[in-house]
């Protein structure tokens, strides 16, 4: 019987396009879809390809694991994956792992189990099936936002080094030199990467890093309250704020504000992601969008590439990010 690969050498396209040409002609240029569709009934393979193969699964249903529900983030990362999957007749099954890894390997023995027929993981941990994968094939398996190189698996994240480098270049661009910066959980990948670009960023705007103006804990709204009143009673000078998260943002702000401090005018505040109420803030808060619906939407359709070709399914894919610029930050005024 033909399969993808053969589709895919007699339309002249890659295994990519065929899969694109399949589930979103609409993005497949007129021609190239016409070669593709050719090679299809030249070869007599009529039968959808994602349908069969997850039909194959007996389940059509995939899990989504995440730490926990209390972030912005976490809830349109989901929204991506039911976007995709309900377009394919997938079900979408939610598995909270509290961050522990024995919880994110009983949700893969769900798959294991044949009772889903993959997983989407955002998790501070690595289920211990990838780690142990000896195959030499992916399992069914994508990453998203935590990942680690060297495992055998597919994964879509952010630039997340380029984009807290291009926070603090934004804020220099500002004439800010004493740029703080609160962080999320430093367990997590995207935290530490994040962490290295603020201070990649300082580095290449000639700046010295002031290690008294680094604080954090997690993704929370608290957080930002928390650390940006302990940035207040530490005395040292600071200017702006960078965030890691635009929850942590509006805690700041808020702080800063019941400190009689004001935003932009004393305090510039720049945050991450550009949640719903990002642009509600007060003042609208400037930020880096990083649209996590997107993510769940690319993680949904790599998953489904691992039915139509497990081994072009090992890949990466970063996803682009857009500094949005409100009124949390200002040109900082001469002599502060």
């Amino acid at each position: 019987m033909a399969n993808i690969k053969d589709i895919a050498e007699l339309a002249g396209v890659s295994i990519a396009t065929v899969s694109r040409t399949l589930r979103e002609p609409h993005k497949v240029k007129p021609a190239t879809s016409k070669k593709v569709n050719e090679a299809i009934e030249k070869l007599s393979y009529k039968t959808n390809l994602v349908a069969s193969s997850l039909r194959k699964q007996k389940a059509d249903a995939v899990i989504v694991a995440v730490p926990d529900l209390h972030n912005s983030f976490v809830a349109g990362l989901v929204q991506g994956v039911e976007n995709v999957a309900r377009e394919n007749g997938i079900k979408v099954m939610l598995g909270v792992t509290e961050g522990k890894q024995e919880l994110l390997d009983r949700h893969y023995e769900m798959v294991a189990g044949k009772q889903a027929d993959g997983m989407i993981v955002l998790d501070v941990n690595t289920p211990s099936a990838i780690i142990n994968n000896t195959s030499g094939k992916p399992l069914p398996i994508v990453l998203t936002c935590e990942y680690e190189a060297i495992l055998l698996c597919p994964r879509v994240r952010f630039d997340n080094i380029e984009v807290a480098a291009e926070a603090v270049s934004y804020l220099v661009s500002l004439d800010h030199k004493n740029v703080a910066y609160i962080s999320g959980s430093r367990t997590l990948r995207m935290s530490r990467d994040r962490q290295s670009g603020f201070r990649l960023g300082l580095r290449r705007a000639g700046l010295t890093v002031n290690e008294n103006i680094i604080a954090g804990g997690d993704y929370r709204i608290e957080t930002g309250v928390e650390a940006t009143q302990a940035l207040i009673e530490s005395g040292e000078k600071f200017t702006a704020i960078v965030c890691e998260s635009d929850e942590i943002a509006l805690g700041a702000i808020h702080t800063l504000a019941e400190a009689g401090l004001q935003v932009p005018e004393d305090i510039s505040v720049l945050g991450m992601d550009n949640i719903r109420f990002a642009q509600y803030g007060n003042p609208p808060l400037t930020t880096i969008a990083l649209k996590s619906s997107q993510v769940g939407e690319q993680a949904m359709r790599l998953l489904l590439d691992y039915y139509l070709d497990a081994e072009a399914a090992n890949r990466e894919i970063i996803l682009p990010h857009q500094l949005i610029e409100r009124k949390s930050t200002a040109q900082l005024l001469s002599g502060k």
